[in-house]
């Protein structure tokens, strides 16, 4: 059984991860959940949380809220596409549990600390502005983590917010930047992959069908999000992002890429936020992260669906 903690800005997507998560104990110890600061505001992606730990029936699992804003640039969120609450398309109530009260950066570098080399992984789902400011605040982590497995990124899909960048980087480049640097090992979920996994209305009624509490929110909320993706790239289905990281630790043959080089563009100008991943070895940067390119989408979907299944059972 793998150990992780989930970093996370829900956002619909990202719920749906966590959910994924939580349904599968067998594979994922979940230690804890910790918010930031991305597609909608802290006091909002820390709410949602625990909408989704509360929807999972998980209301031991401890959230802990953490960054408010990028390290340097002020925060860029994402309401357009996730409605003002980040969870819009599911009439979710608001939670009981309560919210952690250290720091979610004191508690990844006290976690970590106390931890054996390699015993946990993180997983980013938004923004690293949490992960970044643990490395900074205590580099020693680093060498205790047993990878990190990341949305976020693009390189022959171009960017989602201008042409260049991904969202959870352009949202804090330099966060990225100090991550990508660490030493750690990272798997990295692009757009070239999340935009090759889309939940059309097929495969968002297989969630209602399921007649759960769980299922029905699922497809409630992707119902919601695709309509911005939908419109924006023309497609009969808008990319699930998040779910991919979560995915590729429970059924890694799903995913296929290469190591690469990547670095992150921090200049202010127009391609802020750009992963530069050096897909084709031309420069003489060693490879810092796995990046994977293809996902079988009816085995990432049909995992997702049996998973979500069990809440409710």
């Amino acid at each position: 059984m793998r150990k992780i903690i989930i970093d996370t800005d829900p956002g619909q997507d990202d719920a749906v991860a966590m959910l994924l998560a939580l349904a599968s104990p067998e594979e994922l110890d979940v230690v804890a959940v910790t918010a930031v600061a991305g597609n909608v505001p802290l006091p909002l992606t820390e709410k949602n949380a625990r909408k989704i730990c509360e929807l999972a029936q998980r209301t031991d699992m401890p959230v802990y809220a953490g960054c408010s804003r990028p390290m340097v640039r002020s925060l860029f969120t994402a309401e357009y596409v996730h409605g003002p609450t980040g969870l819009d398309g599911a009439d979710l109530p608001e939670p009981t549990m309560p919210l952690q009260s250290q720091h979610a950066v004191d508690f990844l570098v006290d976690t970590l600390m106390r931890s054996d080399d390699g015993e946990i992984t993180l997983c980013p789902l938004g923004p690293l502005t949490n992960v970044a400011m643990a490395m900074i605040k205590e580099p020693r982590i680093a060498g205790k983590i047993r990878e990190i497995v990341l949305m976020g990124g693009g390189f022959f899909e171009g960017g989602n917010v201008n042409p260049a960048a991904e969202f959870n980087i352009y949202v804090d480049p330099h966060a990225a930047h100090v991550v990508f640097a660490s030493g750690v090992p990272i798997t990295m979920m692009p757009l070239d992959v999340t935009h090759k996994a889309l939940a059309t209305p097929h495969r968002i009624a297989a969630f209602a069908s399921l007649g759960t509490a769980a299922g029905h929110a699922v497809a409630g909320m992707l119902d919601f999000f695709d309509r911005y993706d939908m419109d924006k790239y023309e497609t009969d289905g808008a990319p699930l992002h998040d779910p991919c990281v979560i995915a590729y630790l429970l059924e890694p043959d799903l995913f296929s890429g290469r190591e690469c080089h990547v670095a992150i563009a921090t200049d202010e100008g127009p391609t802020i936020g750009m992963t530069l991943v050096d897909w084709w070895d031309v420069t003489p940067g060693e490879p810092n992260a796995m990046v994977m390119r293809d996902v079988d989408a009816d085995r990432f979907f049909a995992l997702l669906v049996e998973r979500i299944g069990r809440f409710g059972r």
